[in-house]
């Protein structure tokens, strides 16, 4: 954790430093320009300036980047941030319930990966309540791969889609939410740059991962995620993976195809364990991810920075055969 703790605040160092020389860069990279105020007023309940609209994410990644979006006009609260936990297995709570309840804007996941807020904002049928569902507002199934923060691509298109769905209720700070937006896009422009770096230097690079966490963010950066797909997804699942994609994975490990192993920290079994031990054995890097932001008091784009600094690092190690 020391280790990480360092890293982290290394890429806090270099966002603060970096921030305004690749302002604009993501919504370049994403043939998107800062957005104008909208020149119709939405028809959605509307709250005065001095009245915080309060705002409730289901997990603390999206619950930071609409907390940067909402800024002082907000009041949001992430409800899943525990470290320690495996939020595939979270189960909500009455006070989960009245806070959902309560709120004016909910953003879920999606994809299963959040039933338990689903339900309570379906037993709340709260009126003029904005929810924002990640998995459908990208349009993928209930049965895709959850975790949507892990591709820039969809996390640009929620960040957006959180930008419009605050103005819907607020149009009135219309032009605190566009600089927001702006500034916010330019600080996610330092993580996007990395992703960049790492597509041009180590694409086509193999590497494996315990968890089908890592699959979008792999597909950014261009490497090559080899390890099982139906191993990767029994353990994102909370099952047993099937044994000819244990001993598939094992292979991989033992006869070096995999460079680099993404090991997911917060679904921790017997079994990724060993997968773990194995490929520490070979010399093979391992670089510990997350599923909630660590630590929970960080932004979104330091953490993810943070993340793909020690991947960079890893691939880099490997390349020079160290």
């Amino acid at each position: 954790m020391e280790k990480k703790t360092t890293v982290i605040a290394a890429a806090l160092v270099v966002i603060v430093l970096a921030g305004a020389a690749f302002a604009g860069l993501y919504l370049a990279s994403q043939g998107q320009s800062a957005p104008a105020p909208p020149t119709t007023v939405p028809t959605q309940a509307t709250t005065s300036q001095a009245a915080l609209i309060q705002v409730v994410a289901a997990e603390n990644f999206w619950g930071s980047l609409v907390s940067q979006l909402g800024g002082s006009r907000t009041q949001v609260l992430s409800i899943v941030t525990d470290p320690n936990a495996d939020p595939h297995e979270y189960e909500g709570n009455s006070a989960d319930a009245a806070a959902i309840a309560n709120a004016a804007f909910v953003i879920v996941n999606g994809a299963g990966y959040d039933d338990w807020a689903l339900k309570m904002i379906a037993a709340s049928n709260t009126p003029h309540q904005v929810v924002l569902n990640v998995q459908e507002l990208i349009g993928q199934t209930v049965g895709a791969n959850p975790h949507f923060w892990y591709s820039p691509y969809y996390v640009n298109d929620t960040v957006k889609a959180m930008y419009n769905d605050l103005i819907s209720i607020d149009p009135a700070d219309t032009a605190y939410f566009t600089q927001q937006y702006v500034s916010l896009n330019a600080s996610l422009g330092v993580y996007n740059a990395r992703i960049s770096e790492i597509k041009a230097q180590f694409a086509g690079t193999k590497v494996g991962s315990t968890e089908s966490i890592f699959v979008y963010l792999g597909n950014a950066t261009g490497l090559d995620v080899v390890s099982p797909p139906a191993f990767m997804d029994a353990v994102a699942e909370g099952n047993d993976p099937p044994a000819q994609s244990i001993v598939q994975f094992q292979q991989l490990i033992q006869n070096g195809t995999i460079t680099v192993l993404v090991y997911n920290e917060q679904t921790v079994t017997p079994l990724t364990q060993s997968i773990k031990a194995l490929a520490a054995s070979k010399g093979i890097p391992i670089v510990g991810v997350t599923e909630t932001i660590q630590p929970p008091d960080v932004p979104f784009q330091v953490w993810m920075n943070a993340e793909l600094l020690q991947l960079q690092n890893a691939l880099n190690a490997q390349a020079l055969g160290q």
